[in-house]
Formats: C-alpha cells, structure tokens, sequence
C-alpha cells in the first residue's frame, strides 16, 4: 500500500485529470471522486488499484459516473 503522502499526491493528480476530462474545477473533480466507489477502490490494499496509472483511475471515474 502507499504511504499516506504518496496517495495523497496521487488523489491529487487524479483530481486534476479528472477536472480537465470533465471541463469542472478541481474542487468539484475531488468531491466526486471522493464520493466515488473508484476512491473506495482505491483504499482498498487488496484490490490494487493504487498500482494502475492516474488516466486508468480517471477512466474508472468517468465510467462509474456514466453508470
């Protein structure tokens, strides 16, 4: 699992990403992904979804809010 400071970047790239996919401001793309079952996911040691790639994560989020 990653250390609390690296997921937080991560978080933070994701959030970024996010907000430009979608045209939203980055406070928005973070509040969304963390209501997300994405970020859930992500948390989660055992699925290990921290080790795929910031657009691979964006692409999840962007996939569940379509649902």
């Amino acid at each position: 699992m990653l250390s609390d400071l690296l997921m937080w970047n991560k978080i933070g790239r994701i959030a970024m990403l996010l907000a430009k996919r979608l045209g939203i401001t980055p406070e928005r793309a973070l509040d969304l992904f963390y209501t997300s079952q994405t970020n859930e996911r992500l948390h989660d040691s055992s699925t290990l979804l921290y080790t795929f790639g910031d657009k691979y994560i964006v692409d999840e989020v962007i996939r569940e809010i379509q649902k």
